[in-house]
């Protein structure tokens, strides 16, 4: 009986684990056309009033250069806020950004 009940539990494990890898991870081009490195990219969905973790860790992103940027926080959403800080320490924040639709974002020195 046991054996049966940990097979089942097995099964399942597997039937569950393919849904939750089904979760949507968000990609999109990142371009850096501005003057400036960007030393981190913090984003979180339009909705939500705190920053995720900083998609670049302890990476940059040189002026003059682009990046496949995934958001893997396991939503379904495409708008999210992004708050860009500069080598300079400067930060710019560009609200509602429909990612899905877009499927890239340039920074530039004129946003």
């Amino acid at each position: 009986m046991k054996l049966t009940m940990l097979s089942g539990a097995a099964a399942l494990l597997l039937v569950v684990l393919p849904g939750a890898a089904l979760a949507e991870d968000l990609t999109f081009t990142l371009t850096n056309n501005s003057s400036y490195a960007v030393k981190s990219l913090f984003t979180s969905p339009a909705d939500v009033d705190t920053w995720e973790e900083d998609v670049f860790a302890d990476k940059y992103l040189p002026a003059g250069n682009y990046v496949e940027v995934t958001i893997g926080d396991g939503r379904e959403r495409c708008v999210y806020d992004m708050k860009f800080v500069l080598e300079d320490d400067s930060e710019f924040i560009e609200p509602a950004v429909d990612l899905c639709e877009l499927g890239e974002y340039t920074l530039s020195d004129a946003t």
